[in-house]
């Protein structure tokens, strides 16, 4: 038997014989560029590089889409990717729209926040579309590209049983339902998935931690009016010591995961007898419902130590894992395709060095490890494994329903948000004193420009320089940057606004213009207020790793931010003048992290000892005594009367 062995929800590459396995096995056929693993990410990435004219084969062990919801939650971001891609419009029609989230303790909500609370984008900030519509879009769009002459091939049932990597080209050994037959590759791309094939053939592994624990996920339709949003429960009584979550998908499906603990019978759990009572006491009796998929997950956060290895190089879940919970798997592995699909093509056609896929690696991994923190974040908050993270856990939630600054501590989930890839070899010094949100290595911030939106006037062709209320004419080829014999593409187009304008408050601040340098991704590799030509020439030339100068990687001094605005607590402390409520860390999260860290391997009278001396540092540290007399009040009085001992709960 050939190929993935699960269950198919959409046939679409279907095995046929290809003439490469009539050629020679001592002479095989060679291609550009091979990606393996025909999911979201490899897919995607086939895409992009068809579009840009590099011939592409995709080898998938199945011959389709796997069944089951999966990745679920889509991105702003992905969305804005997949625009580009041209395949944007029929997944949004689809998909669920959403902002809203909320957060409950046991059956009391603690806040809600909005993902997007700010007009003037194309795109919503998530939508909730089952893995199987979005890769079957995908491959439509692929459909579509290469009718119009994109050079993209995908094969099923075609599995990489064997690799052999020299200086210039990989080798692969491919098992079909025919037998066997040889491939070369010049460029080897592996995007087949967290059991990737091709990182086991080469003997590599992952960085990071296996959480133990297990989530049942249960996808069920229901007739049910329910509200568009996310819902997320700490101890709720339908699952009490645990957590539970709930998504709407499209089709009146919803997705429900219930953590279930370390020590359970895989087996035992997702028989519909048990499965059954879950769900129904989650729901209520009166709610009918048809389950429509189970499955069990324990997951991991890690990355491999190097995206790229010479001629091979790795993206998506092949890359890197990390827990559900914040959606940044796939929409991760979608930043890696939009990331590297424009330097490998300038590469392959001679337009940039080969060091330009070294930034792959650099800026890649950036992102992973951002990604990979805050899902261990959200893990050990989600999950305490030792009874002092657990007491610090229910004191974050006992104060976050009346003290908003608790609200910023506690983690259900840092939902994904695109890395800004501070300190990338590409950027440009800045110093031009504009909006730190759109400062370079920043992904476009979309805005209106009249009619359409600025996101669309990217078209990722190429460098694109954005002029707004001037005129500043791309360099001439022979002054912008381009390596060898090649010729990039930089084009440049005017944009004016007023200055309330939402297109001047995301790009000029106080400024009256400005000159950006956007990259094929849309990422900004540079900015001015007034540049010269010879400023531009020098960031193209930057940017696509020619060149570079001694003001690498300096950037404004910006907070860490989570990409969510919440709305926690409730006007009950409105009574405290003195003691600040609000939130007011720099890094919640790491705040937590290391109060954490800090009770590690103590008993629990060493913890109390230590947080006695905590509390004295601190207060003197405060040092206002009616400041410090509202506290203590505030620390005595949170949830009186609302909240039940846990300790009596059995």
């Amino acid at each position: 038997m050939t190929g993935a062995s699960y269950d198919i929800a959409f046939r679409l590459y279907p095995y046929r014989r290809s003439p490469d396995q009539d050629v020679d096995p001592e002479s095989p056929t060679r291609h550009q560029v091979i990606i393996v693993g025909g999911g979201p990410v490899g897919l995607a990435l086939s895409l992009d590089l068809g579009l840009r004219g590099i011939p592409v084969l995709v080898l998938d062990d199945s011959d389709g889409v796997g069944a089951g919801s999966r990745a679920i939650c889509f991105s702003k971001r992905t969305l804005e990717v997949m625009d580009r891609l041209g395949a944007g419009d029929p997944m949004v029609d689809k998909g669920v729209v959403w902002s809203v989230g909320r957060v409950f303790r046991d059956e009391r909500q603690i806040f809600q926040f909005n993902l997007l609370p700010e007009a003037g984008h194309k795109r919503p900030a998530f939508i909730n579309l089952q893995q199987p519509y979005f890769e079957k879009f995908l491959y439509e769009r692929v459909t579509e590209a290469k009718a119009a002459g994109a050079p993209i091939e995908v094969r099923g049932r075609n599995q990489v049983t064997g690799l052999t990597i020299d200086e210039d080209h990989s080798t692969l050994t491919i098992e079909t339902p025919d037998g066997p037959y040889r491939l070369e590759a010049e460029w080897l791309l592996a995007c087949d998935g967290a059991r990737s094939g091709i990182r086991s053939l080469m003997g590599l592994g992952f960085e990071g931690r296996v959480f133990e624990d297990n989530f049942l996920i249960v996808d069920v339709t229901m007739d049910t009016d329910f509200p568009t949003e996310r819902r997320f429960w700490f101890d709720p009584p339908f699952n009490r010591g645990q957590s539970a979550l709930l998504h709407k998908q499209p089709d009146g499906m919803w997705r429900i995961d219930f953590q279930l603990g370390w020590d359970i019978d895989r087996e035992a759990v997702v028989r519909r007898e048990n499965v059954i009572p879950r769900v129904k006491a989650m729901l209520g009796p009166e709610t009918g419902f048809t389950i429509e998929w189970v499955s069990v997950y324990t997951f991991q956060c890690c990355a491999m130590s190097a995206f790229r290895h010479g001629r091979v190089l790795f993206a998506g879940d092949a890359a890197h894992l990390v827990s559900p919970f914040g959606a940044r798997g796939c929409n991760g592995g979608i930043q890696d395709v939009e990331n590297l699909a424009w330097k490998l093509a300038l590469v392959i056609e001679g337009n940039a060095p080969d060091s330009l896929l070294d930034s792959y690696d650099f800026e890649r991994r950036l992102a992973s490890d951002e990604n990979v923190l805050n899902s261990t974040r959200a893990t050990d908050f989600m999950t305490p494994k030792s009874p002092v993270s657990r007491m610090l856990r229910e004191s974050v939630l006992d104060l976050a329903r009346d003290l908003p600054f608790a609200v910023s501590l506690v983690n259900s989930g840092r939902l994904s948000v695109p890395a800004t890839y501070d300190g990338s070899p590409l950027n440009s010094p800045d110093r031009s004193g504009l909006p730190a949100r759109t400062r370079p290595g920043s992904p476009v911030v979309d805005a209106p420009t009249g009619n359409g939106w600025l996101t669309d006037r990217l078209t990722g062709e190429g460098f694109q320089l954005l002029s707004i209320n001037c005129d500043a004419s791309p360099p001439s080829v022979a002054e912008s940057g381009t390596f060898g014999h090649g010729r990039v593409a930089l084009s440049g187009f005017r944009l004016d606004c007023d200055r309330d304008s939402q297109l001047a408050q995301r790009y000029l601040g106080d400024a009256d213009q400005a000159v950006y340098l956007f990259r094929p991704d849309q990422h900004v590799a540079a900015r001015w207020r007034r540049p010269e030509p010879d400023d531009i020439a020098a960031a193209l030339s930057r940017a696509l790793a020619v060149s570079r100068d001694d003001g690498t990687g300096d950037h404004p001094d910006v907070g860490q931010g989570h990409g969510q605005g919440t709305e926690g607590g409730n006007d009950t402390m409105a009574e405290f003048a003195s003691l600040n409520t609000a939130p007011n860390f720099d890094d919640p999260d790491r705040f937590y992290d290391e109060l954490v860290k800090l009770h590690e391997g103590l008993s629990e009278a060493e913890s109390h000892a230590l947080n006695s001396r905590l509390i004295l540092i601190f207060g003197n540290h405060i040092g206002d005594q009616a400041v410090l007399a509202e506290a203590f009040r505030a620390a005595a009085r949170v949830g009186e009367g609302d909240i039940p001992d846990r300790h009596q709960r059995t």
